[in-house]
């Protein structure tokens, strides 16, 4: 056969690849829509209120290393402080007021509070302040305690994952699927408590990833 003349039926090959890799793509984009129409509305159309945005968006996203943190912080929205023990040892610490902030941030959200968790990770071995503990328990103000995986190469992929950006002092915002994708810097002191909760607050309101049944 000539080379040069195509085999029977070669164009509806081409034609049936084609229409597969289109729906392959329709359905790829049909599962990411939530979350690219919130972070289209949020940063391109930017609803009422955009102005005051203080999170720094985080592109790409970071991606929780798979199995550090057991268990999973996948199905809601997570606001993560990591912080040593050491140095949440008193009322007036840096540490415990920006604990506080995001205690407040997640209660202003009102009902859509339940798709928000707060996560301190504790990175060291120091024991927690008694009365620290039991103000920022998951009973009294929703939080997660959880300390860095005591296998060196987990605490080390988790420290790399925290540190990136050289934005490790940051409250990191993960989305319902544990991408880090915003960040609140704290180096200048704590955020804005209206503008933290109205960054918040949109995400919220333009994304249904998260929601609760």
């Amino acid at each position: 056969m000539d080379p040069l003349i195509p085999a029977a039926g070669g164009k509806k090959i081409d034609a049936a690849t084609k229409r597969g890799r289109i729906q392959m793509i329709l359905l790829l984009l049909i599962c990411a829509s939530p979350v690219i129409a919130s972070y289209f509305t949020f940063y391109v159309i930017k609803p009422q209120g955009g102005k005051t945005n203080i999170g720094q968006l985080i592109t790409p996203v970071q991606t929780l290393p798979a199995n550090i943190i057991e268990p999973s912080l996948q199905g809601k929205w997570t606001l993560l402080l990591a912080r040593p023990a050491a140095s949440c040892q008193k009322a007036d610490d840096e540490c415990v007021s920006l604990l506080y902030l995001m205690r407040q941030v997640r209660i202003s959200m009102g009902k859509e509070s339940q798709r928000v968790q707060l996560v301190w990770l504790v990175t060291d071995q120091a024991p927690l302040h008694p009365e620290i503990e039991k103000a920022y328990s998951m009973e009294s103000a929703g939080f997660r305690v959880i300390r860095m995986p005591k296998d060196p190469l987990k605490s080390e992929q988790l420290n790399q994952w925290i540190n990136l950006d050289s934005a490790g002092s940051a409250i990191q915002l993960l989305d319902p699927y544990a991408d880090k994708m915003m960040r609140f810097d704290t180096s200048k002191g704590a955020p804005d408590f209206k503008k933290f909760s109205k960054d918040l607050e949109k995400l919220l309101k333009w994304n249904v990833v998260g929601k609760v049944n």
